[in-house]
Formats: C-alpha cells, sequence, structure tokens
C-alpha cells in the first residue's frame, strides 16, 4: 500500500492518472514497460485512504480478480474505489479484457456496496471509462 498519497483528494480522472503516473514514473526504467493495476480507496469526501498495487502483469495485461481489489476497501471501509492501470505502449484505448473486467467490478462493488467510481487508464494521455460512457452514472 502506498501510504504518501494519502488525504490527497481525487476529485477527477485527470487527478488519478497524474497520481499514477507519477507513481510509475518513480520505477526502474524495466519495470515501467509492464501493466500495473492500482486501487485508489476513497472516503466520502473523495479523499484517498490508501492507494494500493493490486497487480503486476506483462506489456499487455495485468491480471486482477474481485477479492484483491476489494480487500482494502473492506478493511478500511472506505466509501468507494477508483481503479487505474497504465498500458506501456501508451494507447489508452480500452481493450475488452479491460471492459470485461470493469463491468465486472462495478458488479462486485453492487453487491459489497463500495461503488467504482471510474476506471482510468493511463497512457501518452489518459482515458476514463466513466467518461466513454462505460461506467453508468
Amino acid at each position: 500500500m502506498i501510504e504518501s498519497l494519502k488525504k490527497t483528494k481525487c476529485t477527477s480522472p485527470e487527478i488519478a492518472a497524474e497520481i499514477i503516473k507519477g507513481i510509475i514514473k518513480s520505477y526502474e526504467e524495466h519495470e515501467q514497460g509492464k501493466e500495473h493495476f492500482y486501487v485508489l480507496g476513497l472516503n466520502n469526501k473523495n479523499v484517498i485512504q490508501y492507494v494500493d498495487l493490486v497487480s503486476i502483469g506483462t506489456v499487455s495485461e495485468a491480471m486482477v480478480h474481485p477479492r484483491e481489489v476489494f480487500r482494502y476497501a473492506i478493511s478500511k471501509n472506505v466509501s468507494s474505489i477508483l481503479i487505474a492501470h497504465n498500458h506501456p505502449s501508451g494507447d489508452c484505448t480500452p481493450s475488452k479484457e479491460d471492459i470485461k473486467t470493469t463491468e465486472r467490478l462495478v458488479e462486485a462493488g453492487k453487491i459489497l456496496g463500495i461503488p467504482l467510481m471510474d476506471h482510468v487508464i493511463v497512457g501518452e494521455s489518459y482515458l476514463s471509462l466513466r467518461e466513454e460512457g462505460l461506467i453508468a452514472e
């Protein structure tokens, strides 16, 4: 868990993207070429309570499961989560697997009462799956 970002207000996908870019930039160069999947736990004022690195993948995918994504969310009593991962290629276009994973996590969040606020993909720029209409309001 990354504690240094605790208490930062995350009110937009742009802020989330900058946080993730900063974290990945701090890694050694050979690690920057892999997908990293993060969960940001938010309180009811959208203040970050934790940033958790859930998975480090390959150059083209990072495997995630709802149990790992919601593990800290449950124990830390957060109000919602935001997920983010990087695309080392720089292309922020979501893959079919990105969309499928997002849909699965939205459903898991509904069951747990911890909504998924957004899924941000970071590359040359960033893409918000909520802004793209892939996460319902």
